[in-house]
């Protein structure tokens, strides 16, 4: 058995304690809840309200190890070689493991078509993983194949000097044919598996777009990341107005036929760890993109 101590912070205030401990520990709010009914959160019930500055302690089980396994799936790739993979990940398929999604993910795949060619810096549930995409977001990854080139990759990202273009379709006509959109993001103050525009425990974030195509009710628009925020192009787009199309998550009620948000990672740019070449990959849109913009172009 493991001992850990939770801190409640200011912006943690009147959260349920089930959702607290599922934040806090990156579980299931149901796993955070059979740890309270088990008597393993300092004897509290799982409908507690935290406060500022609580202490929970929590006494975690063992963890069994998880085998990950590797399974013939196809993979779309752009680019190998010994250092890197660049990916075009398929819309609908989960990057890593995880609870309710153990296999059929971008991992297994990668494990046998890698084998043990891949970084393990991020353990055995996201090896070679240094960045990710939603499962409906799909597009180019860059997948590493050694410690040496996840840590120059990661570096890069987080220094902002790799470029990676999305392309959308948002809801209404966007005012400005491009701009700029700084806001900080952090988790959803009462869905908590949601993420907001807000100033509690939030990261800067900042999205710069440029509008492709105008159509009646809807815009195409290029997106750059400066930063990398999870949900963070669709979390921008909704903050202004204009929800990424079939993300009902953040507040597309027009779908256009579609489930899951419209959104693909066009292209990335970034120095090569080995060689020191910036050098550029880019992905054609998915059919069901197209499909899309070929319907709009036709009112």
């Amino acid at each position: 058995m493991e001992k850990t101590c939770l801190m409640a912070e200011k912006s943690d205030e009147g959260t349920r304690l089930d959702v607290f401990i599922a934040t806090k520990l990156n579980i299931t709010r149901n796993a955070a809840a059979a740890l309270i009914e088990g008597g393993g959160v300092s004897a509290l019930k799982k409908n507690y309200k935290v406060r500022e500055g609580d202490s929970i302690e929590v006494v975690l089980p063992e963890l069994r190890e998880i085998d990950v396994e590797a399974q013939d799936i196809p993979l779309d790739i752009v680019y190998e070689d010994s250092d890197l993979l660049v990916i075009n990940k398929a819309r609908g398929m989960v990057v890593h493991p995880a609870a309710g999604n153990w296999d059929g993910t971008l991992v297994n795949a990668l494990m046998y078509h890698c084998g043990d060619d891949l970084s393990g810096i991020n353990g055995v549930l996201r090896p070679g993983i240094v960045h990710r995409l939603d499962k409906d977001t799909s597009g180019v990854m860059l997948v590493a194949k050694s410690d040496i080139s996840h840590n120059s990759l990661a570096e890069q990202i987080k220094e902002h000097t790799v470029r990676r273009e999305y392309r959308t379709i948002v809801i209404g006509n966007l005012r400005d044919d491009e701009g700029t959109i700084s806001a900080p993001i952090g988790r959803h103050k009462t869905d908590r598996k949601k993420m907001a525009v807000t100033e509690n425990n939030s990261k800067d974030a900042t999205t710069h777009y440029k509008v492709i195509e105008r159509y009646p009710g809807f815009t195409y628009v290029s997106c750059l990341l400066e930063t990398g925020r999870t949900h963070q192009i669709r979390v921008h787009m909704s903050h202004i107005g204009h929800p990424v199309i079939g993300d009902r998550i953040y507040g597309a009620r027009d779908k256009l036929g579609i489930e899951g948000q419209c959104l693909h990672s066009k292209n990335v740019t970034f120095v090569h760890p080995r060689s020191g070449e910036e050098r550029y990959f880019e992905t054609e849109l998915p059919d069901y993109f197209e499909n899309i913009l070929r319907k709009l172009r036709a009112k």
